[in-house]
């Protein structure tokens, strides 16, 4: 993995071209970016394989699909030890309701952003899937009623 602080000037403009829009064609984005075809397609292919370019994928509104459902999810499990913590994660790699999944300081051991159909959905991934583990000792939902913003891109610096 390359260090923030190798990264250049030109390797940040190519990233911030993609976060905005990855199907860009190599030539689109190199002028965008100041640069030629070959020079932007071979730092785009270094950025890939050190990783900084973990993957390519498109964004879809979840609406749109009909997953008009989105809730936070504090959740705390009975022993955070680490062997309860790894299977727990184990379990939430399995949720595809589940598209965020931060282990976090404080009063609760994770933070999880689920996305459902509607909250009879929500409901029975609560019952079925989250509180049905004995790891889970307690969960305390938060609904979204409105996303003000929402973004996949970084604020990445040019300096």
């Amino acid at each position: 993995m390359i260090e923030n602080s190798l990264l250049d000037i030109s390797d940040i403009r190519v990233l911030k071209i993609l976060q905005r829009d990855a199907s860009l064609s190599i030539a689109d984005i190199a002028k965008e970016a100041g640069m030629s075809q070959t020079p932007c397609w071979r730092r785009i292919k270094r950025l890939k394989e050190t990783g900084i370019i973990r993957q390519t994928a498109a964004v879809v509104d979840r609406e749109a699909v009909g997953l008009g459902f989105l809730s936070y999810a504090f959740v705390k499990l009975t022993v955070p030890s680490r062997e309860n913590m790894e299977t727990f994660d184990r379990l939430i790699a399995l949720w595809p309701e589940v598209v965020t999944c931060e282990r976090i300081t404080g009063a609760v051991d994770y933070l999880i952003k689920v996305v459902t159909r509607d909250i009879k959905a929500y409901d029975d991934f609560l019952r079925l899937k989250l509180l049905d583990n004995t790891l889970v000792c307690d969960v305390q939902s938060r609904i979204v009623v409105s996303t003000i913003k929402e973004t996949v891109a970084l604020p990445l610096r040019e300096n």
